[in-house]
């Protein structure tokens, strides 16, 4: 049985509390914390900045911190994600005029790289960068709001995806983003992702610690 990493989103949490909200989601089983930084010109949202994430470390959170940079441009704003104590950094193809570059920029900085790729961005993106990237994020929605549904067709990319981190040989993470339920998540898994990223699915509950044993349960029938 493969190991399937559950992360929660903080974009659903509640900001008023947000270190105790993230503590309880990774204390129920949570494995890393995902943020979702968002700047009102690559996507229609603002979100957060690199404070929130040192405010989290601040707070005595220790598990991986995925940060997913939907902005542009990006390189300049990457060291201080990296300084804040984000362990992965994760932007989109098409936010970056030097691709190779940027993800060289996350390595120098101490972090895992990877790549984000919203629903209609073509995969051959990764046939020059398989080397470099430690992530590949697959957006199930477009980016920029939550309480999104999945998109279906994201379930052949995966396949797509997995078939090509197979074949590589490097240890690549795949992740998948956007409308993930207890429902749709066993056969997000078995198209083949590693990754799941959960927000309104966990924070609009009361038990965090419930709907992550159902999300287990789901995942532990593949």
């Amino acid at each position: 049985m493969k190991k399937c990493l559950i992360a929660p989103s903080i974009l659903s949490a509640d900001f008023a509390r947000l270190g105790e909200d993230i503590s309880q989601a990774l204390d129920a089983g949570g494995d890393i914390v995902h943020c979702d930084v968002m700047d009102n010109h690559y996507v229609p949202n603002l979100t957060m900045g690199p404070m929130v994430i040192k405010a989290l470390r601040d707070y005595g959170v220790t598990a991986p911190i995925d940060v997913h940079l939907m902005i542009t441009p990006v390189e300049r704003i990457i060291p201080d994600f990296a300084k804040a104590g984000a362990s992965y950094i994760t932007f989109h193809p098409e936010a970056s005029n030097h691709i190779d570059r940027t993800l060289q920029l996350i390595a120098e900085n101490g972090c895992n790289a990877g790549l984000a790729l919203n629903p209609a961005t073509p995969l051959n993106i990764l046939d020059y960068v398989m080397q470099k990237i430690n992530i590949i994020l697959l957006m199930s929605v477009n980016p920029g709001f939550s309480k999104q549904s999945f998109i279906p067709s994201t379930l052949h990319k995966i396949r797509q995806v997995r078939a090509l981190i197979d074949k590589s040989g490097y240890n690549i993470c795949l992740a998948v983003d956007g409308g993930i339920t207890i429902k749709n998540i066993k056969n997000i898994a078995t198209a083949g992702a590693d990754m799941f990223i959960v927000g309104s699915t966990l924070f609009d509950r009361m038990n965090y610690k419930k709907t992550i044993e159902d999300i287990r349960f789901e995942l532990n029938k593949i």
